[in-house]
């Protein structure tokens, strides 16, 4: 068991991995790399699926190893003490809350998390009868927690318009910026204008690389880059006047894929420091000691969830079968379970290019249960029907045997009104699974028992704690749930073929990160220069062998505006580069081939085709 002489770990971590050592995919940020313990995640069964994304989520509570290079870990020293730093600077704005705020932002997955948490000490301050001071900021508004918004991250001018807004009249305001991978012009837009007024604003950026590593292309119609944003940033921290928390926690399972170890490490790292702050408040002051007993909480969480490993897998095997027959999963959620069910399934759009219908998530309360900012957005279409009354109203009707239902709960909701559902849904479909939380003592009643075939029962400990110390079991429970959903619907659709090796494949094009993302999935897995991946992905989003001058001098954000409207452009290129064929023989080949794993895996393979720099590693 690795450990260090101040903290031993709960949970056995990998070793490091070849992502480690100098030279792995240099060219490439952490939060790019490709995970060399799943290079053929695509080849993997759904145990092994289960087994591999479980490691690499141990990755976030690795320790650093002075062998290796040294990126600074979740453990590190200097970490916690710039995450006791910004504790002290919460407990501040707690202590004055009517002139002062914390605002958590960021774009997809990070914007929805911020919603989390800000409603989550939001309502513990409320427990405690003082005055909320959390707010959110998502690019894309509201309408991003349920629908992918990810082209309003393209703009640094909207990011400092939204922040100069929430923060009006007021004197001392913390600001959280996340960006997983260091990149989000929205993000960089706010953090420069909170360094133009630091008189009213603390900048904190949340993120998983080195500033070494942040995007350096200058941002399109600003006047900076991210990196460069980051670095002025970095000049303020021994003042402490501003802050960047940015631990390496290795690259994710799906290369890329930040909604899933990234989003993970900002709840833990998030949530460990305003608990922190919170008890400090308490009059318990900020300690590294205090820091680590609540991360130890989250290594107890990741080995009871995987605990499940087994039961998750079959939840993942009987996912797939729906989506592969044309079914659905729908998620229907209890409390803020059911927000992260939410927050799952919307991250299927963008990065499977999945239908908006594949995966849906309900939460009982609809919108009033996540409080936000906007209210109920129901109106503005079936997309935006979130509530278990939607579910049954508008969506059960059309349940048949091949949709799969999971039902995500605790033993402390309404179990009467979950049995009723439970009934409605099995005279539609047999494929019924739950995920259900329980405190030790709990159990679930039998005539709940004996009416679902296949539950993933999950026990936690009694924590004897403060009031504070009680929100710690909630965050292991939304984590938990998190890790289990991001592990069956990415498990699913890599058994779909929507996964080569460990690279997505399909995903929608649709802001300048995934402009680039491509670019340099097309580099690694073809062996092309730059501008050879460049140009094919151009003639693959226009669907032109020759492109025009007018196309060759249209900006990023005009190729990502066309490239919204199509469909597989990323592997449609990829075919093409690798057979050396036209945009339209490429897709041809694609829509006759049973999944596009298959189509690129038997391009791969074409006589006479020279291999790439990925080709010659793998073997």
């Amino acid at each position: 068991m690795r450990g260090t002489r101040k903290y031993q770990h709960v949970i056995e971590t990998p070793d490091p991995g070849k992502w480690e050592l100098a030279g792995y995919e240099e060219s490439l940020p952490i939060s790019e790399k490709s995970n060399p313990m799943t290079r053929e995640l695509d080849k993997a069964d759904p145990s092994q699926l289960v087994q591999l994304l479980r490691d690499c989520d141990a990755e976030i509570f690795q320790e650093e190893d002075e062998n290796l290079i040294h990126y600074h870990r979740l453990y590190s020293e200097s970490v916690l003490k710039t995450m006791g730093d910004v504790a002290k600077r919460v407990q501040e704005v707690l202590k004055n809350p009517d002139d002062s705020l914390v605002v958590l932002s960021g774009c997809g997955t990070s914007g929805r998390l911020a919603l989390l948490l800000a409603n989550s000490f939001n309502g513990l301050l409320k427990g405690l009868h003082k005055t909320p001071c959390y707010c959110y900021i998502m690019s894309g508004g509201d309408r991003s927690i349920v629908t992918s918004q990810e082209s309003s991250e393209d703009n640094p001018q909207l990011g400092a318009q939204e922040l100069e807004k929430v923060c009006e009249g007021k004197k001392n305001v913390l600001f959280i910026g996340i960006s997983c991978g260091l990149s989000a012009p929205f993000i960089a837009g706010q953090l420069d204008f909170c360094m133009r007024h630091l008189d009213v604003y603390l900048p904190v950026l949340v993120g998983f690389n080195p500033v070494s590593m942040a995007r350096n292309e200058r941002i399109e119609g600003w006047h900076s880059s991210f990196r460069q944003v980051a670095e002025r940033l970095q000049t303020l921290h021994d003042s402490q006047k501003g802050f960047i928390l940015n631990p390496a926690v290795g690259p994710e399972g799906v290369s890329g894929s930040s909604r899933m170890k990234g989003g993970s490490a900002t709840k833990i790292l998030l949530e460990t420091l305003l608990l922190v702050a919170h008890k400090a408040e308490s009059n318990v002051p900020v300690t590294e000691k205090c820091l680590l007993e609540i991360l130890r909480t989250y290594e107890r969480a990741h080995k009871v969830t995987y605990s499940q490993s087994k039961k998750i897998a079959a939840l993942m095997k009987q996912t797939a079968t729906s989506l592969q027959k044309k079914g659905h999963l729908y998620i229907l959620g209890w409390g803020t379970l059911g927000l992260v069910g939410i927050m799952d399934a919307v991250e299927c759009v963008p990065t499977y290019q999945a239908d908006w219908r594949d995966v849906r998530g309900f939460i009982t309360g609809g919108y009033h249960s996540i409080e936000n900012k906007e209210g109920d957005l129901s109106s503005l279409g079936p997309q935006f029907s979130i509530s278990h009354e939607d579910f049954v109203k508008n969506v059960l009707p059309s349940v048949s045997e091949t949709d799969t239902v999971l039902l995500i709960f605790t033993l402390d909701d309404d179990l009467n009104q979950i049995e009723k559902l439970v009934a409605l849904v099995k005279e539609k479909t047999s494929n019924i699974q739950v995920i259900c939380h329980a405190t030790a003592g709990q159990y679930l009643p039998n005539s709940l028992k004996k009416t679902i075939p296949s539950i993933i029962g999950l026990t936690w400990p009694i924590l004897f704690l403060e009031y504070e110390g009680a929100f710690i079991q909630k965050f292991q429970r939304e984590l938990s749930t998190k890790w289990i959903l991001d592990t069956v619907t990415s498990g699913a659709y890599t058994l779909r073929g929507k996964i080569f090796r460990n690279f997505m494949v399909d995903f929608k094009i649709n802001n300048s990160k995934l402009f680039h993302r491509a670019t340099s999935v097309l580099q690694r897995l073809t062996g092309q220069s730059q501008q050879r991946c460049t140009e094919v992905l151009l003639q693959s989003i226009y669907g032109e062998q020759t492109l025009s001058e007018q196309i060759r001098n249209t900006t990023i954000a005009g190729h990502v505006e066309a490239a919204a409207s199509q469909d597989k452009v990323l592997p449609v290129a990829i075919v093409s580069l690798l057979r050396s064929c036209t945009i339209q023989d490429s897709r041809s080949r694609i829509n006759s081939s049973l999944s596009i794993r298959s189509a690129i895996e038997s391009s791969m393979n074409v006589p006479g085709r020279k291999r790439g720099a990925e080709d010659s590693e793998s073997r």
